[in-house]
């Protein structure tokens, strides 16, 4: 899979940009908030339909602007797809493939990427729902029905919310509210298991590549449940829990249990490293997921995802550089943000297509 080119029409503050991507290797530099991040962030929303820094995309659209439109062309197994996103200030919006009207499933289903930005260096760091987040996108990206399964989990959890603050014991609706959400939500929880079995097992060899000493275990933290592996098994857990929480449910007025209360938790030579590990293990462990994330999205799917590195590189040291950047193959296209090339040797440099820019305009 490879990026062609790709052209954005009030994007934040590019407003006419045009970008051909000649190349495996992409460096756009430029100084903060010159529009570099927004380069990248336009690409993964076109793979995801979401942006990985704000969930009202009427922020996308330039401040001067009604809308905005992102379009892009792209090869994938030998053929040529053209993707377009419009989107206005009355909150319309249009998925095009190929110029024809698409739903947001098949528009999803087209680019892959896998992002690493400086906010990932700090997923250890930050809130359960980071982690959820980091973890949901990947199998999204692997198993596409998988986003549908989230949506409909989620559909129910807010509608037994609402359902439990109106304070009327409705012991029927709420056994129904109950038994959706258990079928939905082992499903969910029974994938992340799956998932992170997967990519711990890569990530545990890349890990000790760069520690070499350090073992990395990584698990999923779920209140219920203790070694269940089935879905059924989860089922029962999950049931059982809703049971023992219904009287907390309707004192607090919502849904206290399930797979978005879930956590992931990692571990060096046996130690939780959100607790112990310092800041460099921390980001060699996002290094490492990171890197997994590449290799078993190719591994499944057959496609190799666009890497975007959006100024990472600059919060890695010498170590951790040189692992990243030597991890990746002549195969992968690979679009990197910074604000100068002083970072990358000059061998990496000869194959590079540079772009400039500043003020949301490419210069050179």
């Amino acid at each position: 899979m490879r990026l062609v080119d790709l052209k954005l029409t009030d994007y934040r503050n590019c407003r006419d940009i045009s970008l051909e991507f000649d190349s495996n290797k992409i460096l756009i530099i430029g100084k903060n908030a010159q529009g570099k991040t927004n380069i990248l962030e336009s690409i993964y929303f076109l793979s995801a339909l979401k942006s990985p820094r704000t969930s009202n995309n009427t922020e996308l659209i330039n401040f001067s602007a009604e809308s905005v439109d992102v379009k892009a062309n792209i090869i994938k197994s030998n053929t040529d797809i053209e993707l377009n996103f419009i989107y206005n200030r009355e909150k319309s919006r249009e998925l095009k493939i190929n110029g024809v009207k698409t739903t947001p499933k098949n528009f999803k289903s087209v680019l892959r990427t896998v992002l690493f930005s400086t906010s990932d260096l700090l997923l250890l760091r930050g809130n359960p729902s980071d982690r959820r987040d980091w973890l949901d996108r990947a199998i999204s990206q692997v198993y596409p029905a998988y986003d549908e399964r989230l949506s409909k989990y989620d559909k129910i959890r807010i509608q037994k919310n609402n359902f439990l603050k109106e304070g009327i014991l409705n012991e029927t609706l709420l056994d129904v509210y109950n038994e959706q959400l258990t079928i939905t939500g082992s499903n969910i929880i029974y994938l992340r298991k799956k998932f992170l079995k997967e990519i711990e097992k890569i990530a545990k060899e890349k890990h000790l590549i760069i520690s070499e000493t350090e073992d990395l275990k990584i698990e999923y933290s779920c209140s219920f449940l203790q070694d269940e592996e089935e879905v059924d098994d989860i089922a029962s857990a999950f049931k059982k829990a809703l049971e023992e929480r219904k009287a907390e449910e309707l004192r607090r007025g919502q849904a206290c249990v399930g797979p978005h209360r879930d956590d992931i938790a990692f571990f060096i030579n046996n130690n939780e490293a959100t607790k112990y590990a310092s800041q460099g293990q921390q980001r060699t462990i996002v290094l490492a997921l990171k890197l997994s994330e590449l290799d078993i999205i190719t591994d499944k799917t057959g496609d190799e995802p666009v890497l975007l590195l959006d100024d990472v590189l600059a919060e890695l040291d010498d170590l951790r550089q040189n692992y990243l950047l030597k991890s990746i193959n002549d195969r992968t296209q690979t679009i990197i943000t910074s604000v100068d090339t002083i970072l990358f040797e000059d061998e990496f440099l000869k194959d590079v297509k540079i772009f400039k820019i500043e003020n949301g305009a490419i210069t050179g």
